[in-house]
């Protein structure tokens, strides 16, 4: 049992760090590679393919091919894709624009649109081995799952610190342009890991067989796995699925503008030489810490006091995320305040994206699990990270422009304003949403 876990820990440490080699440290290449103004749309995008290929991935995984297969192949297009990312940012060369823009966002498109499904994939895949082994997911799966967040924190620290420069590869911590954090070399990290575990999932996993039903011949829409839509007609479940949605919005807020923000303290001389200013995707990894520690407190939370509660601290963790961003600063104490934006971050997404995956395991039938953990995900990282994004892009991009390389402007009132969307949706939460006694 304990080879088991591990393999699955493993697992879910190769899957968190293939997303955490760029996603919070993408936007300062993008603007160094003349993309900046697009921050929004690169974080949209990833929203937008979860709004169909996740669940779409899920009916294969349900129907057609076995959950850790597919996982493996999801992969390895993936891979592929961000390799290709890779050789265009070679051809531009260190710190210089894009040249096939269009290009490069297509296949950044094409490597995220196999990607993201993954997320659902690898839950599906862990909840069904343990379940096939006898264990509870509710008490296995979070010290599994906090691996992710190991492999995500990683892979941050590596890319933060690493750099190449005239043929030789090294790390520091000291100002660098030719750090992975600000150039192309990012994406073949991505790459490389995608690849590793596509493999590790193709022969390393044990099988999860295919859920069968017995009796009359499936309906067009449960052979489509369409069924998994069936859960809306619960007024619980359809109530979940869209604060999923609205708390969704704020899922890649952070993660596409903290970067930039954080970095455009170097474009100010009484901040230029602090270490936060200089290091943004080492600091920000303290969001990952905390949230690999909060992983293992939601059985106790989840079992304790529900659904219900677990997603309204979610909510309200996101308040104070946002507001400590918008009056904290780089230099002592102000940058305490950025240290309690990124502890709070760990409630703020394990509560919500963790839970809500033990949730959805548990409301459905074996038949459609991979199915709704695929709506689950297109809901979040689909229809609300996708709305969220693009609607912070237009904030930030009101408020905030690029200067000499840096996002400057009027950062306080942004995250304001996003402070008090995560506090109106959390108390209507509060008021609508009555989970069913069990």
């Amino acid at each position: 049992m304990m080879n088991l876990k591990f393999r699955l820990a493993l697992m879910n440490f190769l899957e968190f760090a293939v997303w955490g080699a760029y996603l919070t440290c993408m936007g300062n290449y993008l603007g160094v590679a003349g993309l900046g103004d697009k921050i929004s749309w690169f974080y949209a995008i990833q929203g937008i393919v979860s709004i169909f290929m996740p669940t779409l991935m899920g009916i294969v995984a349900d129907k057609y091919i076995q959950p850790q297969r597919l996982l493996g192949l999801c992969h390895l297009a993936a891979g592929a894709f961000m390799m290709a990312c890779w050789t265009i940012g070679i051809e531009a060369g260190f710190g210089n624009e894009i040249h096939d823009k269009s290009v490069f966002i297509a296949f950044y498109t094409l490597s995220v649109a196999f990607f993201m499904p993954t997320i659902a994939l690898a839950n599906t895949t862990a909840f069904t081995i343990l379940k096939n082994n006898g264990m509870d997911t509710v008490r296995d799966f979070p010290p599994i799952r906090v691996l992710g967040t190991v492999g995500f924190i990683v892979t941050m620290w590596f890319v933060n610190c690493a750099v190449w420069e005239n043929g030789a590869f090294s790390f520091t911590l000291a100002e660098n342009a030719h750090k992975f954090q600000y150039t192309y070399m990012q994406f073949f990290v991505s790459a490389l890991l995608s690849f590793v575990l596509c493999l590790y999932c193709l022969f390393c996993l044990p099988g999860c067989q295919l859920e069968k039903k017995e009796g009359a011949s499936p309906s067009l829409a449960e052979s489509l796995g369409l069924n998994a839509f069936s859960l809306f007609k619960r007024r619980q479940m359809a109530l979940f699925f869209i604060f999923s949605a609205l708390l969704g919005m704020c899922l890649q807020v952070t993660n596409g503008f903290a970067g930039p923000f954080i970095t455009s303290f170097k474009g100010t001389a009484e901040f230029s030489d602090t270490f936060a200013a200089n290091n943004a995707t080492l600091l920000t990894s303290i969001s990952q810490i905390s949230e690999a520690l909060c992983i293992l407190m939601i059985p106790f939370f989840l079992k304790r006091y529900g659904i219900k509660v677990v997603m309204l601290m979610s909510m309200f963790a996101w308040v104070f995320r946002f507001g400590f961003f918008g009056i904290g600063n780089p230099a002592m104490p102000g940058v305490l305040l950025f240290i309690l934006s990124c502890i709070v971050y760990g409630v703020a997404f394990d509560f919500f994206n963790v839970s809500g995956g033990i949730f959805v395991d548990q409301e459905c039938e074996p038949s459609i699990k991979a199915s709704a953990q695929g709506l689950f995900m297109m809901m979040t990282n689909g229809v609300g990270a996708t709305v969220g994004t693009l609607a912070a892009g237009e904030i930030v991009n009101h408020f905030c422009t690029w200067q000499d390389g840096f996002l400057v402007g009027d950062w306080q009132s942004c995250w304001f304003i996003f402070a008090a969307f995560a506090l109106v949706v959390g108390v209507a939460f509060a008021l609508v949403f009555k989970p069913e006694g069990k």
